[in-house]
């Protein structure tokens, strides 16, 4: 039986930064992870460092994390490829800046103050390339982009460093509460611990019925694609009220495309279909908002698989039935961004059993309150 103070269960960002987190305070941590790390969500999501339009519950975290990030090489002794270039939402009519500017009178009123409206001058003036006639744009000028596989593999590196055993190819079977703690049980071993972490994306409600608690979880399998290299035409991501687009130009030219179009999952072979008519659907929406991008050819498409709540947020969390038990899943295709902070948060709750952040609009019970009250309704 091989014994350590932390079990982690998934070995994608949220899994790598909690054992990173809980090794700079001197716990030991194990990761345990079915694959390799990072081979879903992790290591192939869209990279987006965005703060720009979160859900209002999700504020304090993103604000956290875009702090970490404009030096993560002090926690990961990597830059993790961060381009701080911007994000824009990019407004079409009047109607869809009111929208906008309503959100930035919420913020302002709540202390933040990191997102603000910009003018056409303006919008043109950072994306000279977008179609004519837009009108404004929601702007948060702290974001942009990082290179997912690099920063997982970042991560990783620097919790090995620190005494973290990754232990990958290893399927959790079953968990087992005993005198000492918990016991993991796998097809290569047992492995016991104090405490569990449960970062298992889009398998994370498995885990959670292992300790009395489902949840509405729901697998999906957003698609993205990349152009051809082109001549440098845009520094910030770009987004659009209006359409389903995350729109950036990496350093190399090429050109990364996503909308939340998604694949078609078989979860039980883990894998995914592209869906090409989906696709054609954000091709469609780019060539609306930059015709020049009409001649550009599309050189690959993937997909990765993601855990989605039903209300966008995610369970960052003590478990409300087990002792020693944490969960940090359910992130809903936006977790890059907050990784960092929710792996300092998770090592927070287990070694100090509180955290300075708000994380209650997070909390695994709300899904039994809504259980509750449907059974009563």
């Amino acid at each position: 039986m091989i014994k350590a103070d932390t079990i982690v269960i998934g070995g994608g960002l949220m899994g790598l930064s909690t054992a990173l987190h809980l090794a700079l305070r001197g716990y030991k941590a194990i990761v345990l992870e079915r694959h390799s790390p990072a081979r879903h969500a992790s290591g192939v999501n869209a990279g987006g460092l965005r703060q720009l339009n979160r859900h209002m519950a999700e504020i304090p975290l993103t604000v956290a994390a875009s702090e970490i990030w404009k030096n993560i090489s002090a926690l990961v002794d990597s830059d993790c490829d961060v381009v701080l270039s911007g994000q824009v939402k990019v407004a079409e009519t009047e109607a869809e800046l009111q929208s906008l500017q309503a959100r930035v009178d919420e913020l302002n009123a709540s202390g933040f103050h990191h997102e603000r409206i910009i003018d056409q001058h303006k919008l043109y003036e950072l994306v000279p390339r977008l179609v004519s006639g837009c009108v404004g744009a929601l702007y948060s000028p702290e974001d942009g982009f990082a290179r997912p596989f690099h920063a997982a593999t970042a991560f990783r590196h620097k919790a090995v460093e620190l005494g973290v055993q990754i232990i990958t190819d290893v399927d959790v079977t079953g968990v087992d509460q005993g005198d000492s703690g918990w016991s993991v049980a796998t097809a290569q071993g047992v492995f016991s611990a104090s405490n569990i972490v449960n970062c298992a994306g889009a398998w994370a409600n498995q885990v959670a019925e292992w300790f009395g608690e489902p949840v509405p979880l729901t697998p999906g399998a957003p698609m993205l694609m990349v152009t051809e290299r082109l001549p440098h035409f845009l520094d910030p991501v770009v987004g659009a009220v209006g359409h389903k687009l995350s729109f950036k130009q990496m350093p190399n030219g090429t050109v990364i495309i996503g909308g939340a179009h998604m694949a078609r999952l078989d979860l039980e072979r883990e894998h995914a279909d592209i869906d090409f008519t989906a696709l054609k659907t954000s091709a469609k929406t780019v060539t609306q908002l930059f015709p020049h991008m009409g001649s550009a050819r599309i050189v690959r498409a993937w997909a990765g698989i993601e855990a989605f709540m039903p209300d966008n947020i995610p369970v960052i969390s003590a478990s409300s039935r087990a002792r020693g038990v944490f969960h940090a899943f359910g992130f809903s295709a936006h977790g890059f961004q907050l990784s960092p902070v929710v792996g300092r948060i998770m090592s927070e709750l287990i070694i100090d059993g509180k955290t300075a952040m708000p994380i209650e609009p997070f909390d695994i019970r709300r899904f039994q309150e809504q259980e509750r009250n449907t059974s009563v309704g």
